[in-house]
């Protein structure tokens, strides 16, 4: 199993904190430390606790609440699940598609990875980009949570956020044994419906898309658009393995 460390390779560090970027855990809660980190809230375990009528509320208007009852949600139908999960890792896709996706703005990801390509591109293929960016990145985390392994997660304090378009939610990763990794997730507001949605990871000071734009930009300069598309669907097809 992975361990989390800073002086792990970027990649692998960014392989293992997407796993983390949700990972309030199957039955996390928040409650102030009583310590002397009292500008953090700690991550302890209890049920996820649906509304009445069965589903549980998203608030989409607090980016901060957002984040973490998505982790909840998702981390419990994981944990729940564990026996199929073993029998047919691929089910990880639909955990990640149909709990995580919904509040990931890919689109805006998508066309930041494309960055100053943008204008070289049409839209006919980024069109067909889109789609097949989402599922890389649904097969991406789905990878990821296999190396998932109870890591205590610490949030800073919301902040206001009432005059802003793009909040960070601060964490630090905790690992005994291992020096801490301070990860943020960046949430944007939309313009139409004033909600948030997460399109990016930052850890270490390193955005997570940033890195994925340096590593395809060179290939939409070469190759074009359809290439990275075709590319990206392959790997996106990929099985989940443990």
């Amino acid at each position: 199993m992975m361990m989390l460390g800073k002086s792990i390779s970027m990649s692998k560090l960014f392989s293992t904190l997407i796993a983390v970027a949700f990972s309030v855990n199957a039955f996390a809660s928040i409650e102030p430390l009583k310590s002397a980190d009292e500008d953090m809230q700690s991550v302890n375990f209890i049920p996820v606790v649906a509304s009445e009528g069965g589903a549980i509320h998203v608030d989409k208007k607090d980016p901060y609440k957002m984040i973490k009852t998505v982790a909840n949600i998702t981390f419990q139908r994981f944990a729940n699940e564990q026996s199929a999960i073993q029998a047919n890792p691929n089910l990880l896709k639909n955990i990640v598609r149909e709990e995580l996706m919904p509040y990931i703005n890919y689109q805006y990801a998508a066309f930041k990875v494309i960055g100053i390509n943008f204008k070289k591109t049409n839209k006919t293929d980024r069109a067909a980009f889109v789609p097949v960016f989402r599922d890389y990145l649904v097969t991406s985390y789905a990878q990821v949570f296999t190396l998932y392994k109870n890591q205590e997660v610490k949030f800073a304090p919301a902040k206001d956020f009432s005059k802003d378009k793009v909040v960070a939610v601060k964490t630090t990763v905790i690992e005994p044994g291992r020096a801490p990794i301070d990860i943020s997730f960046r949430v944007r507001k939309s313009k139409k419906t004033k909600e948030w949605k997460a399109y990016d990871m930052v850890a270490e000071g390193v955005s997570l898309l940033d890195s994925k734009q340096a590593e395809l930009s060179s290939l939409i300069r070469q190759k074009g658009l359809p290439y990275v598309t075709t590319m990206l669907k392959t790997k996106a097809a990929k099985n989940i393995v443990f």
